[in-house]
């Protein structure tokens, strides 16, 4: 099964995660009574997994530390505010499942959580571009959920990140990680950090490229996983133009379906604005071909495959760019997990070694889902319910 089928099938079902209200505390109402709560636990990276992670452990009254290798916390989460009068998520950006999983990520019944969203009108324009023609239909059945006037970024800024701000230590980039002891030892370029349980959040790409050295060397089974997995390229280009001339998705047929995807879609969709701006999703191999080429390059190269899409529309009416490479973006280096992973492989990404280090993150998963922010968060609470059981 892959995790576009997954999902279409939960679409078609309704089915949802539920939020898990037998978890739920206020941070006035922690316990203490759980086994391991005198365990220091340390997490390796500040993305969505990460920060989830740090929250639960904050709920359940757990020590823990967060290293992050980067300045700021957020990994793909990343946005910008500077583009246009709306936040543009240069990372990740929709929602795919239903949106309580805005209360279940935060965990707490008494915290108000208000997030303006919207679905698609199953009616808008949408185009399939193949073999030179542009075939228009409505969009129907579509399960993604955008963010309005916000980001997954804003998300976690607001409801998560306030309570766990001072655990989080930043620019500490970690190269090895001895669970040989008793105590887990993980060292930065700088310092040395004992905890009883690591929670690695690591991009799976940093781990492929040997960049954090597991001591002992993880089990073969674990290690084949990640050799054998395939991490998507990715890059995201969002340019604004002087008049709409596209409508709300464009899908690029790409061959064979399993290298990647492209998709032109627009990001000013239900937002309060009068700008007009397209973005551009590419990942997989076709990827590459966008993120080959120079800044100017690759404006024009966009400008042309437009123009070609809808005719002499893009090029005399561009107005602005910006480019977001996730393959070139330090301590990130690749988009995500591949959608058409094989499930078992992803099941044996995200299982623990013995009790001591335990994964999570969009890679990370059960097997069921992958590839995503609320997978991410997901499998955040499986490793922290894992170590609190």
């Amino acid at each position: 099964m892959t995790r576009n089928e997954f999902i279409k099938i939960c679409g078609i079902l309704g089915v949802t995660w539920p939020y898990h209200t037998s978890l739920a505390a206020t941070h006035n109402e922690i316990d203490n009574t759980k086994p391991g709560s005198s365990d220091k636990v340390l997490i390796i990276g500040a993305g969505a997994a990460g920060l989830s992670a740090g929250h639960l452990l904050k709920q359940k009254n757990i020590a823990f530390q967060i290293l992050e290798a980067a300045s700021g916390f957020g990994g793909r989460m990343k946005k910008t505010d500077d583009f246009a009068d709306f936040p543009i998520p240069l990372g990740a950006e929709w929602l795919t499942v239903n949106t309580s999983v805005f209360n279940e990520i935060v965990n707490n019944r008494e915290a108000p959580v208000n997030v303006n969203t919207t679905g698609y009108n199953q009616n808008v324009d949408y185009g399939i571009w193949e073999n030179g023609k542009l075939l228009m239909s409505d969009l129907g059945d579509f399960n993604y959920i955008k963010f309005i006037n916000g980001t997954w970024f804003d998300f976690y800024d607001k409801y998560i990140v306030p309570a766990i701000s001072q655990n989080i230590i930043y620019n500490s980039t970690v190269k090895a990680i001895d669970y040989s002891g008793r105590k887990v030892i993980v060292s930065t370029e700088n310092e040395k950090y004992k905890a009883d349980k690591v929670i690695v959040t690591v991009p799976l790409k940093i781990i492929q490229n040997d960049a954090v050295k597991f001591i002992p060397p993880m089990p073969k089974k674990k290690l084949k996983a990640i050799d054998s997995a395939v991490i998507w390229d990715g890059i995201k280009v969002f340019l604004e133009f002087s008049e709409k001339f596209y409508p709300a998705f464009v899908d690029v047929v790409v061959t064979p379906e399993t290298s990647g995807q492209i998709a032109y879609f627009d990001a000013a969709y239900g937002q309060n604005t009068d700008k007009h701006v397209l973005g551009l999703f590419a990942v997989g191999e076709p990827a590459n071909k966008y993120a080959s080429l120079s800044d100017e390059d690759l404006k024009n190269y966009i400008l042309a495959e437009l123009d070609q899409i809808f005719p002499n529309k893009a090029t005399p009416n561009y107005v602005k760019h910006i480019v977001q490479n996730w393959s070139d973006e330090p301590h990130i280096e690749g988009a995500y997990l591949n959608d058409h992973e094989d499930w078992r492989r992803v099941q044996t990404l995200g299982e623990p070694i013995g009790d001591k280090i335990y994964f999570a993150g969009e890679a990370y998963t059960s097997g069921l889902d992958w590839g995503d922010l609320h997978a991410a968060a997901r499998a955040a609470k499986v490793a922290v319910d894992k170590i609190t059981s």
